[in-house]
């Protein structure tokens, strides 16, 4: 029986080749799985072929196809952690979208400077140290509709703004932004931080990340600064 001694170099590559297509034809990763199994008993039958019909003074090196067999296993480990990713990531997101749920009704703080005012308006504000702050609070066109003075103590504290103006003038519902200059005893400047606070009416779930909704301005839940417990009094 003639051997054919081109044989080896001729199934390497052939083998080669379906590596090749394995990992440039597949565009899901379903598919790729299904290429790659059938790439990998296509590179089988030749494999047994080529050992059958080596020249036996020139065998066949172990170690080429031995790589080759190697090379297949880790690409299938590829595609297996691709599919349990995409699986963390789909479950993620289900967290995500139940976490974000929970928050409907609560009274949250994120940080910020203008409040959504309807009837009354909250903003925390935080100071390094003790400090005499000048609040002023504009409209959304910029327009100046209060300002004065307020004490404040290190770390966080609240200012409650009733919609009122210096001169007594009752302000409509809207945006307002409140900006804040401190000073401490000694007349330099305190930086003091500012957030926001309200109430989460609404999620919209088909935002990524899902967007919590408080008075008209949408925020996502990593912006979410702390959940503020309301108490309610009872009389007996």
């Amino acid at each position: 029986m003639a051997i054919d001694a081109t044989m080896p170099t001729a199934v390497t590559s052939a083998a080669a080749a379906a590596t090749s297509s394995t990992s440039t034809t597949s565009t899901t990763s379903s598919n790729s799985t299904t290429g790659l199994a059938n790439n990998f008993q296509t590179f089988l039958t030749l494999l047994t072929t080529q050992l059958q019909n080596q020249n036996p003074l020139d065998p066949l090196d172990t170690n080429q196809f031995t790589a080759q067999l190697v090379q297949f296993a880790q690409v299938e480990q590829q595609l297996k952690a691709n599919d349990q990713l995409t699986s963390l990531v789909a479950l993620q997101k289900t967290a995500q979208s139940t976490q974000a749920l929970n928050f409907v009704g609560s009274t949250v703080a994120v940080d910020g400077s203008t409040v959504a005012f309807n009837g009354s308006a909250t903003w925390n504000l935080n100071a390094a140290k003790d400090a005499n702050a000048t609040i002023t609070i504009a409209n959304s066109a910029g327009q100046e509709v209060y300002n004065g003075g307020y004490s404040l103590t290190s770390g966080n504290s609240s200012f409650v703004w009733d919609g009122k103006g210096n001169d007594g003038t009752q302000w409509p519902p809207g945006n307002y932004k409140m900006t804040v200059a401190a000073k401490d005893s000694q007349g330099n400047p305190v930086t003091v931080s500012t957030e926001i606070q309200g109430v989460v009416d609404s999620v919209d779930l088909t935002a990524t990340p899902a967007l919590l909704s408080m008075g008209g301005n949408n925020y996502t839940v990593d912006q979410i600064k702390r959940v503020i417990r309301t108490t309610t009094s009872s009389s007996s």
